[in-house]
């Protein structure tokens, strides 16, 4: 007999105001204890340093981590001009320093350059990987690193204030991959200086927003109270931004079991078009989501099935 898991089988997703100072990883295992659940895991990371939106999938919802990960993210931060760090944030040790401070028309006129589709170099402390093994680790090592540039989506970056002479603060509205703090880096450059983070707050990461927040202290004070599962989202609100297929019972059943089911009756019932091949669909039946899904050559073929 195997091994029962310790914990509830609690399955959706809850929104956490992250405090700073705190990993994603003991966030997880915070929320994890507060509600008793069996299983979590977050979507979309944040550094020690960051506060704000840290999505928390529990049970099922962990099968769809991924989409949470591919959603839109928005941050507000304060840059401190005339430093570099080698984290890229206060954290770090200053490695350099400048004495000259961007113009407000300099810096807004430096912004349309790092809209778009932009090529980025990852900080040398990210988690990317280098042999295997992760750029912090070889980082925290003083071993040389050379990472290689990616390509990043950053779909607004808007100037909010210079607060003095020293430090402004922005917002950046980007993709997934995106490093907030490589941004600075390369802003500063720009502007003929240095600059780094000094603050970093993520007010939305996909469909989760400071509306749907608590705090982590207050989850914790909740407890296994029934108050704090009103803050529980369904498992599905990640893939809101996908087709729904609706499937009969039958089809349902045969979906659980991994099977594929053809695709034109479902499509036909379902009132969606213009699938295409390889495209990512909710599979329900009912208001029950049964799996996630991806269609072609005439077939719904189930990916993650879900125990909802």
């Amino acid at each position: 007999m195997g091994r029962k898991r310790r914990g509830e089988a609690i399955s959706g997703w809850i929104a956490i105001d992250k405090p700073g100072g705190l990993t994603a990883a003991k966030v997880v295992a915070k929320v994890k204890w507060a509600l008793n659940a069996a299983k979590a895991g977050h979507g979309g990371t944040l550094d020690p340093l960051a506060t704000g939106i840290l999505p928390i999938c529990l049970g099922e919802a962990t099968k769809t981590v991924n989409f949470a990960m591919n959603g839109r993210k928005t941050y507000e931060f304060e840059v401190k001009w005339g430093e570099k760090t080698d984290t890229d944030d206060s954290e770090g040790t200053v490695t350099a320093s400048s004495y000259t401070r961007p113009a407000i028309g300099a810096i807004t006129a430096a912004l349309p350059a790092f809209i778009g589709q932009i090529e980025q170099v990852p900080p040398d402390y990210s988690a990317v990987k280098v042999n295997g093994q992760r750029a912090y680790d070889l980082a925290r090592t003083s071993q040389p690193l050379a990472l290689s540039a990616k390509i990043v989506t950053v779909h607004e970056f808007e100037f909010l204030e210079a607060i003095d002479s020293d430090r402004a603060r922005f917002r950046v509205n980007c993709g997934k991959g995106t490093y907030v703090r490589a941004l600075v880096r390369d802003l500063a450059t720009a502007l003929g200086t240095l600059g780094h983070i000094t603050v970093l707050r993520r007010t939305r990461c996909g469909p989760f927003s400071e509306n749907h927040a608590i705090s982590l202290e207050k989850l914790e004070a909740l407890g296994h109270k029934a108050a704090a599962s009103e803050y529980l989202l369904p498992v599905k609100t990640v893939l809101d931004d996908i087709p729904a297929l609706a499937l009969t019972e039958e089809e349902a059943r045969r979906m659980t079991l991994g099977q594929t089911v053809a695709l034109w009756p479902v499509v036909k019932r379902s009132t969606v078009s213009g699938l295409e091949q390889g495209a990512a669909v909710q599979a329900l039946c009912g208001e029950r989501l049964i799996a996630v899904a991806e269609v072609g050559n005439g077939i719904v073929r189930p990916v993650r099935v879900l125990n909802t």
